[in-house]
């Protein structure tokens, strides 16, 4: 596109804008991001971006209300300022886990934030690992969903683990392990788990051959820690050598460093989707998205292809 790129952050992730506007070779667009006393979000764009290509980045993590009520503010307040098109950048999608109605008299919240970017005025979504890749459909907009595959999977082969078994931890993530253990030449196995509530999940057994393997856990969120600090315990009872965690977004919570000091998890390793926390674990080993989230805003930006960055293999 002829129209110059405008790169925007909200005030969730800023060290990942300025990464991002690194491997674009550009500065942040400048805007002023602010709350009044009451709590109130305020919001000025301070730069002319008129019939501008303009990219907002903002990950809805917690406080994911305010994350996300900032992103809608910052969207209305770009497109009054008369922006050609307005991309929202969102490495991390919150409530995606509620994208259906799986009791009776629930929201489907996932939808309810789709139809917000949309009425606010996003005119397209660029995303990572959603938790379900239906939710491209609750858009009515152009959505590019990118994969952290080939930046775990680049690290995961330089540590040269021999003997390996890409494990999902439950049956739900048999399809993204799969492509891992494609990815890394390895063998799958799967943990059969049942979640006793949102913060406690129970694993009863394992299908495959893990005895005397090292195993690699893959998750696209984790949260509380509960899910894969179960499965590494059934794994390390099921004769596993080492364990090692790949999840595309940590979103720790205080009980989840403390399930992971715990366990028998050698090293998380995770990407830069949402800020880390100063409380984490020293197991974790944080890898940046930097790079692949720039190359798609340039490629969305030219009108070049943006396939070849999600595929999952």
């Amino acid at each position: 596109m002829k129209n110059k790129l405008h790169l925007f952050s909200g005030s969730a992730h800023p060290e990942l804008a300025l990464d991002i506007a690194h491997y674009l070779g550009q500065k942040i667009s400048d805007a002023t991001v602010t709350s009044f006393p009451d709590g109130e979000t305020f919001v000025k764009i301070n730069d002319n971006i008129r019939e501008k290509d303009v990219f907002l980045l903002q990950p809805t993590s917690p406080p994911t209300n305010q994350n996300i009520m900032e992103l809608l503010i910052m969207v209305d307040a770009v497109r009054r300022a008369s922006a050609d098109r307005i991309t929202a950048v969102i490495p991390f999608f919150g409530y995606a886990r509620q994208d259906r109605k799986d009791q009776p008299r629930v929201p489907i919240t996932a939808k309810l934030i789709a139809n917000l970017l949309v009425a606010a005025g996003v005119q397209r979504v660029l995303t990572m690992d959603l938790h379900a890749q239906q939710l491209q459909g609750f858009f009515d907009i152009p959505v590019d969903h990118l994969y952290a595959l080939p930046v775990m999977a680049k690290h995961i082969l330089a540590m040269k683990l021999e003997n390996l078994v890409v494990v999902s931890p439950d049956v739900g993530g048999v399809k993204m392990a799969s492509a891992y253990a494609e990815a890394l030449g390895a063998s799958l196995a799967i943990v059969v788990k049942r979640r006793r509530s949102a913060t406690e999940v129970t694993s009863s057994h394992v299908i495959g051959d893990v005895e005397g393997k090292n195993a690699l856990i893959v998750d696209d969120i984790t949260e509380t820690a509960g899910t894969i600090a179960s499965a590494a315990r059934i794994l390390k009872n099921s004769g596993v050598k080492d364990i090692y965690a790949a999840v595309s977004h940590a979103v720790l919570t205080d009980l989840a460093t403390e399930r992971l000091r715990d366990s028998p998890i050698k090293q998380l390793i995770t990407t830069n989707s949402v800020p880390v926390s100063a409380n984490a674990p020293q197991q974790l080993s944080v890898l940046s998205i930097a790079e692949l989230l720039g190359e798609g805003i340039r490629r969305i930006h030219e009108g070049e292809s943006v396939s070849s960055l999600f595929r999952l293999k």
